[in-house]
């Protein structure tokens, strides 16, 4: 196993004569044979055109980042980090990735059930925006809801009936490589959290790693959409596991203080959907697929990953 870390810097002239940092991006790359493991982390996007007020024209070679990751939204969220994206290629071709514009393009542009008045004031927030908003936002899923499970090539996709051992995932092996990144985040305007983020701990004979979707409104509703993916070394396929969750905050028998540890709530909210699957490695290389297809899934997860490597507990994550 090698690491690899790198550290890139450049700077950026936008509209207004500022001079910004497109970056930094953290890079930081691990070689567990036959896989190769990478991730890289920066800064969020910018919330309007850095470069000019009506945005960057199509033909434009230089574009800003906000124009060149911008999706058919009425409003991306509070957070955007375009360039937080882990990153795993196996040695015959097999890839995996998680980053936050493919999780972003799985958000409804259809009408959402849950009405109550922060929607309102969300809309309200975005001011500078809000001729357009007028038009767009009632279709729009404003919790910014994903069912993205990662963007995946050169596997076959297999229903199945194997689950995750959960027993193995709750020994104490040692922790070869632990990374957390947030894809994106919005505070709904004070009114809860939609966040979502990808996990990954590798062990001496494995890798696990937990893609979570976390929304809380207060006074309203939780809902967790997971997708955990589990491989032991020297098998030709991963197991994966989506599951989605929810309930409204009146048919929760729990403490409210467990409403913000996803964690913690995730084994009190309703099962409403799961799919299982094996994904098969192959030799050959077909074109880059994002799952967008999914149907919604969940399982229960009860414990908490640590940020810091050496005090990490090899619970479930």
């Amino acid at each position: 196993m090698y690491l690899l870390l790198i550290h890139i810097m450049t700077a950026v002239k936008v509209h207004g004569g500022i001079d910004i940092l497109r970056l930094p991006v953290n890079q930081e790359e691990h070689v567990f044979p036959p896989w190769h493991i990478k991730y890289t982390q920066s800064h969020i996007l910018h919330s309007k055109c850095s470069k000019n007020e009506s945005g960057c024209g199509d033909k434009d070679a230089d574009a800003c980042q906000f124009c060149i990751h911008t999706l058919e939204l009425p409003h991306m969220p509070d957070m955007v980090f375009p360039n937080n994206i882990l990153t795993l290629k196996h040695q015959d071709g097999a890839f995996i990735q998680f980053n936050a514009l493919d999780a972003l393009k799985t958000v409804s542009n259809g009408k959402i059930n849950v009405q109550l008045a922060c929607a309102e004031a969300w809309k309200e927030s975005r001011s500078d925006v809000s001729e357009y908003l007028e038009e767009k936002v009632k279709p729009f899923d404003w919790t910014f809801t994903t069912t993205y499970t990662g963007t995946i090539s050169n596997f076959e996709i297999q229903e199945t009936n194997e689950r995750i051992d959960v027993d193995k995932l709750k020994r104490r092996d040692k922790i070869l490589f632990y990374h957390d990144l947030t894809l994106f985040e919005d505070e709904l305007h004070d009114n809860g959290i939609a966040v979502c983020s990808v996990k990954i701990r590798v062990m001496p004979n494995s890798f696990f790693i937990l893609l979570r979707y976390f929304l809380r409104i207060d006074g309203v509703m939780l809902r967790i959409n997971d997708t955990r993916l589990y491989h032991e070394f020297g098998q030709d396929y991963l197991l994966r596991e989506y599951t989605s969750r929810e309930a409204k905050i009146e048919e929760i028998r729990a403490p409210p203080s467990l409403f913000i540890e996803p964690s913690e709530i995730a084994p009190y909210l309703p099962l409403i959907g799961y799919h299982y699957h094996k994904l098969i490695i192959i030799s050959h290389k077909p074109e880059l697929v994002t799952n967008n297809k999914l149907i919604n899934d969940t399982v229960a997860d009860n414990t908490t990953a640590t940020t810091n490597i050496n005090d990490i507990n090899n619970s479930v994550t």
